[in-house]
């Protein structure tokens, strides 16, 4: 049974008109310059692609389920799979609040503990990375540095 309950939900205020904050993930031309490596084509609605983060031999089918202009991206994603819907308020002509909402975690326990800790801290790094990207044009490489090859986890 799904855990209803459970959801993660980061924000950050980023200085860019809505439309540059919206079209940063629904282009991957874009989003590659702070969060994925490699994807199958942009979001569209009923489509699902692949996001990859080549340093880590890693991929997720991405399926969207709705898009709303400059307003919401809603897609399902990961094994087990979740909903990550962005959202994006735009405060004057060049400011947007954006707010990553990540639900649906089937998890339970220790598990469903991690899996929120993990996205998380995950959803916090592609909007320190969005900032950095969309602000000033640096690429920080943050989610390639996170787990260096070098470092084991476990």
């Amino acid at each position: 049974m799904e855990n209803q309950r459970a959801q993660v939900e980061v924000q950050m205020l980023i200085r860019r008109p809505v439309s540059a904050v919206y079209q940063a993930f629904i282009d991957p031309a874009i989003t590659k310059n702070f969060w994925f490596t490699k994807a199958s084509g942009p979001l569209e609605v009923g489509k699902t692609v692949t996001w990859e983060w080549e340093m880590y031999n890693v991929s997720s089918d991405v399926t969207v389920k709705e898009l709303i202009k400059n307003e919401k991206i809603s897609i399902v994603w990961n094994e087990p799979a979740t909903t990550v819907d962005f959202l994006f308020t735009a405060i004057d002509e060049n400011r947007t609040y954006v707010v990553i909402k990540n639900y649906g975690f089937p998890q339970t326990g220790n598990e469903l503990v991690q899996a929120v800790n993990d996205n998380t801290g995950g959803f916090t790094t592609v909007l320190d990375g969005l900032k950095a990207y969309l602000e000033h044009n640096i690429n920080l490489n943050l989610i390639a540095d996170k787990f260096p090859k070098e470092i084991s986890l476990h």
